[in-house]
């Protein structure tokens, strides 16, 4: 099965494509870490628990979980680009409501306004680059997405705590949403080239009707695997900062540049994975399953509290690595479950797996924040991604007798 629609473009014309869902990628994964990096704020703003601040971003991931797996439909029906534009206006504004936010009812309502926002990137990227970048290319295509995705996460530190260290954090959402509304900007500007056919109601009759892929059981191991693997990165993202200021007594700016070093490392992994997934394409499940072994391992280590400051900081970062070059695989492996027609669709019920993980992960492990039990939340994230290696070996099988 493909999802492939047969393009040979000159490889200009491929790297604007890409470039620009990149850059609409990056917005995305730019957004997930708005709230978070806050956290201390809020906790003294607000006078907020771990628990509390772990529900903002449940509220986050519910609507956008919620949004994405309904996205696919509206993506394919309707086609990507026109939703593409409104999720990048919707980010601008849930920007403005926290910037102006006095209470916990407001960031919520910032919350589900991001989400909301946030939902419809999966879906829509894939649609584009699936129908838009020439079949060759695809491996370095999905590389350039989760490479972008990762400088995303990496700016939004550097962007959030700068801008507040040097005015405040209202004016960094402020600026957050200054940045959205320029990426719109440039999104509309180049519009052509984001332009994606819609599918039409012979191909989803002659596919069993809009919902047949949901029989699909290589589909649900997918959004399985996406819903463990993403299990341990909010972890870090949502916690990482406040683990090493407990456990190592660790500066605020030090360990949030952990955490962008975590960010800049699955980039660089993302770039790596590239040229491992155009070079055994067959192979993917077994990459990914590789890549979150190494990954699991590493984590336990830095849970596991042998070592100091300076080296759980430097292998928590060395987990971003291994994690990122897993990741233009782990879209191959997606791409091989998908039948054609349903781009859409699948990827946003898939992806929607990554919402869910980056929803439930706060409400367990906010307790153990809560409770004190810092290394143990990164042993069991360690654990929850060493789960994912036997789904992803389980995607390889089932995809085989698809």
């Amino acid at each position: 099965m493909t999802t492939l629609t047969p393009v040979s473009n000159p490889w200009r014309d491929d790297a604007a494509v890409i470039g620009l869902v990149g850059i609409a990628h990056a917005s995305s994964h730019f957004s997930h870490l708005l709230l978070p990096l806050m956290f201390p704020v809020f906790m003294s703003t607000f006078g907020l628990s771990y628990s509390e601040l772990g529900f903002l971003m449940t509220v986050f991931f519910v609507v956008s979980g919620v949004g994405q797996a309904s996205a696919g439909f509206v993506v394919d029906r309707f086609g990507a680009r026109p939703v593409l534009f409104g999720a990048v206006f919707l980010l601008a504004a849930g920007c403005m409501v926290v910037s102006v936010a006095h209470s916990y009812s407001g960031l919520m309502l910032g919350a589900a306004l991001l989400g909301f926002g946030n939902c419809s990137f999966h879906p829509v990227d894939f649609t584009i680059l699936n129908q838009k970048v020439s079949a060759p290319r695809l491996g370095y295509a999905f590389s350039a997405h989760g490479l972008t995705g990762n400088l995303g996460w990496a700016l939004a530190p550097v962007f959030m705590v700068g801008l507040s260290a040097a005015f405040d954090w209202r004016v960094a959402y402020m600026g957050a949403a200054s940045l959205f509304v320029a990426i719109f900007v440039l999104l509309v500007w180049q519009r052509d080239l984001l332009q994606a056919d819609v599918v039409s109601h012979k191909q989803v009759a002659s596919s069993g009707g809009s919902l047949a892929f949901l029989k699909i059981p290589v589909v649900w191991w997918c959004f399985s695997f996406f819903l463990l693997s993403t299990m341990t990165l909010a972890v870090v993202q949502s916690f990482a900062v406040s683990i090493l200021q407990a456990m190592h007594h660790v500066t605020f700016e030090a360990a949030t540049i952990t955490l962008t070093a975590y960010m800049l490392c699955a980039a660089a992994g993302m770039f790596v994975g590239g040229f491992v997934a155009a070079r055994w394409p067959r192979h993917s499940d077994k990459v990914v399953a590789s890549c979150m072994a190494v990954g699991a391992l590493f984590m336990a280590l830095c849970g596991s509290g042998l070592f100091g400051a300076e080296l759980t900081m430097a292998i928590l970062a060395a987990t971003g690595l291994a994690v990122g070059v897993g990741g233009p695989s782990r879209d191959m492996m997606i791409k091989k479950a998908t039948p054609k027609g349903a781009t859409g669709r699948v990827y946003g019920m898939v992806y929607s797996g990554l919402d869910t993980g980056f929803a439930i992960s706060p409400l367990i492990f906010g307790v153990f924040m809560d409770h004190g039990w810092y290394g143990a939340t990164l042993l069991g994230a360690a654990c929850v991604l060493l789960l994912s290696v036997v789904v992803a070996l389980g995607v390889g099988r089932r995809t085989v007798h698809a």
